[in-house]
């Protein structure tokens, strides 16, 4: 992977950036102690020049704000506090850095919360939205991309399913090969688009925490089959920031959920490099 054809989050949202590089100074230097001390913070930087600058690169950033008193855009600033810290995130090679960042960017953009529910398939529209504008953002689509992107779209977003123990849709693993599949077309193999989307499409489909267990889990054969040893390292940090996105403050919460994360991919990682049989 060649960083020269990745494009920068750090230059393209330069402020943003730099905000979080300041939000991570002041937790280390115990500026920031509580979930309020953060909200605070986000809610001065996010103006409404900033609100609109980040919305034209990522549609639909001003929806997901304003859900539940602006709990998601919170939530998604404490995921990048919490990204910058990881040791993993700090072990990733410069270029995977820039997608991880790209992905957490993404990730919750076509969240929608409600009181007491947690929007189970927004992952799966989240990486709609991801596909439709990374390009905009400078990476590069395969020559296919105009042709296919509707129908993929239409694709993803209708993968939903309803089970009887659940009360709302939730995202139909199924469809996931075609899907993925689909992501390929798209940018090509495992392209620095394809692994964001990927990213995207699945923070919402490993069991990490025994707390909250997903919606729709992936199991074994089909980790097997959606993820590689390219989405791996990415798709580990995606889900360890999103943790701590919610346990930032409570540090004995923290590190449970932290060490579950890390064990349940452990085995993540045995399932993808086990010999094809």
């Amino acid at each position: 992977m060649n960083a020269t054809n990745i494009p920068s989050f750090d230059i393209q949202l330069n402020e943003l950036n730099l905000f979080i590089l300041r939000l991570v100074e002041e937790y280390r230097w115990g500026n920031i102690t509580s979930w309020e001390d953060l909200e605070k913070r986000v809610n001065n930087f996010f103006t409404l020049e900033q609100m609109d600058g980040i919305e034209d690169l990522v549609p639909g950033w001003g929806k997901m704000s304003s859900f539940s008193e602006g709990i998601t855009l919170t939530h998604v600033m404490c995921v990048f506090l919490g990204l910058f810290m990881l040791r993993e995130f700090q072990a990733l090679t410069p270029e995977q850095k820039q997608l991880a960042k790209w992905t957490v960017l993404f990730h919750d953009v076509q969240k929608e919360t409600e009181k007491g529910k947690r929007d189970p398939k927004h992952g799966f529209r989240s990486a709609i939205t991801a596909a439709n504008n990374l390009p905009k953002l400078g990476f590069t689509p395969t020559p296919e991309y105009d042709s296919l992107i509707h129908a993929w779209s239409m694709l993803t977003y209708s993968s939903v399913t309803i089970l009887e123990n659940i009360s709302e849709p939730i995202q139909d693993n199924n469809k996931l090969p075609e899907i993925l599949a689909g992501i390929d077309k798209l940018f090509g193999k495992n392209a620095p688009a394809a692994l964001i989307v990927k990213g995207v499409l699945l923070h919402m489909s490993v069991n990490v925490v025994d707390k909250w267990p997903q919606a729709a889990p992936l199991s074994e054969e089909e980790i097997i089959q959606c993820v590689d040893t390219d989405l791996l390292p990415l798709l580990r940090v995606m889900m360890l920031a999103d943790n701590e996105g919610w346990v930032m403050f409570y540090p004995e919460t923290r590190m449970k959920q932290y060490e579950e994360t890390i064990r349940a991919f452990e085995k993540v990682e045995e399932l993808v490099h086990q010999p094809a049989s």
